[in-house]
């Protein structure tokens, strides 16, 4: 018995030492790895949210400035003025009533009934406001030649009077939101509008868009860029 005490030998002092070490060691690296980890997953979710908003953004303005001049009882007289719901005295204008870089206004009759705005949806505005980062849309309505008292509500961006609705911001800045072009894809030159809106056959949208959080893992908010085409083809119907 006291042989055997004799031969049995602990960990000395050092060697508890070195192995407390290591351990923190291995665990300082495994809680790296997590952090690291969950911080490329917020990353992550957040351009995904982004991305998400962006691209649902783009596709409804596609489809709405696509329906642009639809009239398919042919009219006359059908177009309004967006800002009183009058009728318009630029009926070569059709349903593309506004056309500028950071705005446009688009009308069509969907019931159909030979009639312009009576209708939610009929008369879309989109506008680019810069100072807030935000794209705004505007639903128009004409109820017995009156228009709607409706303001523009944030369509893509952030929500006035709601901080903590966390959306992507419109950087877009000085890029144009709209670009025209005519029949042989030549561009529209922007001070020949709204003169030249009758030769308006294909639409370009350009977005660019920042996520409303910093990506933990650069320091710095994602970035991202998103266009598509449109061709209103009732514009360029001839009645």
């Amino acid at each position: 018995m006291n042989a055997q005490r004799k031969g049995a030998r602990g960990f000395t002092l050092v060697e508890l030492v070195m192995a407390i070490a290591v351990g923190l060691v291995l665990l300082a690296a495994v809680m790296t790895a997590v952090w690291s980890g969950q911080r490329s997953s917020v990353g992550i979710e957040r351009k995904v949210s982004a991305n998400q908003d962006a691209r649902a953004a783009l596709e409804i303005m596609a489809t709405e400035i696509r329906m642009a001049s639809f009239n398919p009882l042919a009219t006359v007289n059908l177009w309004r003025v967006p800002a009183d719901c009058s009728i318009s005295g630029n009926q070569n204008r059709k349903g593309i009533q506004e056309a500028t870089a950071t705005a446009i206004t688009v009308e069509m009759d969907l019931e159909p009934d030979g009639n312009c705005g009576n209708l939610v949806g009929e008369i879309i505005r989109y506008e680019y406001d810069a100072a807030n980062l935000r794209l705004n849309r505007e639903a128009i309505t004409c109820a017995a030649g009156v228009r709607s008292p409706l303001a523009p509500i944030s369509f893509l961006g952030p929500v006035s009077g709601h901080p903590e609705v966390r959306s992507v911001e419109v950087t877009n800045g000085a890029l144009p939101v709209f670009r025209y072009y005519d029949g042989t894809g030549a561009p529209i030159d922007y001070a020949n509008l709204p003169n030249d809106i009758p030769r308006i056959r294909r639409i370009e949208i350009s977005l660019l868009v920042s996520s409303a959080d910093v990506d933990p893992n650069t320091g710095q908010k994602a970035q991202m860029a998103y266009s598509t085409s449109v061709v209103p083809r009732n514009h360029g119907i001839q009645f």
